[in-house]
């Protein structure tokens, strides 16, 4: 993620939260005298060393083993060079292989941890960096633990569009799929775990209904939907099955599940009757109830998209009412969006209050709505001038810490928020913290980003400072577990071929498999020319040690000898 400019800095000097201190005493001279002796203490081992060359130069023969080591050098061979760099090339090599294979598998470069937890404490280190690193590093295993048991959940979307009415006609416009196969296999999974169950088989429409949610093309699925209405007029789960793949309005999606809800109340007052007859029939009683909740929360969402939103919060709030043990369908999110739009924000603050906990998944929508609205309290005053200068207010502070904590859940959305990145429809699925998350809030929520003046200013300004709070590497995470890395295998699988997925975090290489990358490189490259050309290498060799005052008329030897040589060469070519 690139860097956030000077204001984001500012802002997350301001904000970040610092750990609660301890009561704690001043310290006296001889603390301060050791703490600022253990920050100098490689300083002083350098000056000592330095000392003891410079007095020790004459019993040690410096100046003549130097000017042994400078014959010794004179009489080197091409050949020796040329084993010299090829020796050097491989032990690099070797040394890059190690090290980007174990900065795949750890996270971080093996020579970087050894100099840390190891080099540091004997160049003036404490023994508390060796303690924070091993707390550290038991936290990260056990954080990782906890993040392999849920970090390939894969959830339904639920603001997911209508199939009929606008995933194909986005089809008919563009020629392009917005949905992949893997998304809508999850969908009929979906579909065979709401509304199907053991007993269809004692009713010939459920028993074509059964078959038609598993059929792959979707007109066998319609065709098989009006079958099942030949033999049950009453059938809710083929009237649904119609409104969401065949019906090419809105209108009509309403009519179709205006029928399956007159249907499915039918039948689920039926199953109420027989539910503790046997477990059959409370089997029956949960299909029932799945197919009344999903046809009241879709009739909910037509009722926004035509413009009737006081109708569909109303709906919305019967529904988290009548079944509050149903938090899979996510409804909560449906009216977060619904109450957006008729700009009831607090309403939208009370919706927070109740599923914003800690014990409950977290969402985009969730973290970014309760962004949005600490943004609204001083977007429209917001100056990034004024801000610099004069530091942030308690408001201020407040709404860029919801804004860090909104984008380390999901580090995706700003860029479609600010429009950086296009939008696509969104999938039926979504993955959490992933681009499909995303998509498919910034597809919902960007108009009531936009409404509000300022806000996106705000987040501009701030959004990028969020990953500097954030402690290295980046997947150990701050105020929410470490980010799951399978995010981006599932988003590739949930969304287009045609869309560009967003991938983090980006790991970036450590300095030592660059270094060990480069010597590898320049060392063979060396090797290369010594074993080709010989003779000017050992010119040059020598020359280099003339510059360096080993000898100093190997210099102009080195020009005159390098002159001919270039001209022996390209009268030979020519």
């Amino acid at each position: 993620m690139a860097d956030g400019d000077g204001l984001g800095e500012a802002a997350v000097a301001a904000a970040s939260p610092a750990p609660a201190p301890g009561p704690s005493l001043p310290l006296g001279w001889r603390e301060r005298l050791r703490a600022g002796l253990a920050g100098t203490w490689a300083s002083l081992w350098f000056v000592v060393g330095l000392g003891l060359l410079y007095s020790l130069r004459v019993p040690l023969r410096l100046c003549e083993n130097l000017a042994a080591v400078t014959v010794f050098l004179n009489s080197l061979t091409p050949k020796f060079y040329v084993a010299l760099t090829g020796t050097c090339s491989l032990i690099s090599g070797l040394i890059f292989i190690f090290e980007y294979w174990y900065f795949h598998k750890h996270g971080m470069s093996f020579i970087e941890q050894v100099s840390v937890n190891h080099l540091r404490p004997l160049m003036g280190g404490t023994e508390r960096s060796i303690s924070e690193s091993t707390s550290l590093s038991s936290n990260r295993e056990s954080e990782t633990t906890r993040q392999n048991l849920s970090e390939c959940k894969v959830w339904r979307n639920p603001l997911n569009l209508f199939r009929g009415a606008e995933y194909r006609r986005f089809t008919w416009v563009t020629g392009k799929e917005p949905l992949t196969y893997y998304d809508m296999n999850l969908s009929a999974q979906d579909h065979q775990t709401f509304f199907t169950c053991d007993t269809d088989i004692l009713h010939p429409s459920d028993t074509v209904m059964q078959k038609a949610w598993r059929e792959r093309n979707p007109l066998a699925r319609i065709k098989a939907a009006y079958q099942a209405l030949e033999l049950n007029n009453d059938c809710a789960t083929a009237y649904i099955l119609l409104a969401e793949e065949e019906a090419t309005t809105i209108v009509d999606v309403e009519r179709l599940f205006k029928q399956a809800l007159k249907a499915g109340e039918m039948i689920y007052r039926r199953s109420q009757q027989c539910q503790h007859q046997s477990p059959q029939h409370e089997a029956q009683l949960r299909r029932d109830t799945n197919v009344l909740v999903y046809t009241k929360r879709r009739l909910a969402m037509c009722a926004r998209k035509l413009g009737r939103i006081r109708e569909a919060v109303k709906i919305m709030r019967d529904l988290m009412k009548e079944f509050p043990p149903l938090t899979m369908w996510n409804i909560h999110e449906n009216l977060l969006e619904s109450l957006l739009e008729l700009q009831a924000y607090a309403d939208v603050q009370a919706v927070l209050a109740k599923y914003d906990d800690i014990s409950l998944p977290k969402s985009a929508a969730i973290c970014y709505t309760a962004a949005l609205l600490k943004t609204r309290t001083v977007s429209d005053k917001f100056s990034p001038e004024t801000a610099s200068r004069r530091g942030l207010s308690t408001a201020e502070i407040n709404a860029v810490e919801a804004i860090h904590r909104a984008v380390e859940f999901n580090p995706h959305v700003p860029k479609y928020l600010l429009e950086m990145k296009s939008l696509i429809l969104p999938p039926e699925h979504i993955q959490k913290r992933g681009d499909s998350e995303a998509v498919a809030y910034a597809f919902f929520h960007l108009q009531h980003w936009k409404r509000i003046e300022g806000a996106l200013n705000l987040l501009q300004c701030t959004w990028e400072g969020t990953f500097r709070m954030i402690p290295y590497p980046l997947e150990k995470g701050h105020l929410f577990h470490p980010y799951p890395s399978c995010t981006e295998t599932a988003d590739r699988e949930l969304l287009p071929t045609f869309h560009p997925v967003s991938v983090y975090p980006k790991k970036e290489l450590p300095f030592f498999i660059c270094f060990t990358a480069g010597l590898c490189s320049s060392t063979a490259m060396i090797a290369l020319l010594t074993h080709q050309f010989p003779e000017i290498m050992s010119v040059f060799a020598k020359a280099l040690l003339g510059l360096w005052g080993l000898q100093p008329e190997a210099s102009a030897a080195f020009e005159e000898h390098t002159g001919c040589k270039v001209k022996a060469l390209c009268s030979s070519s020519g």
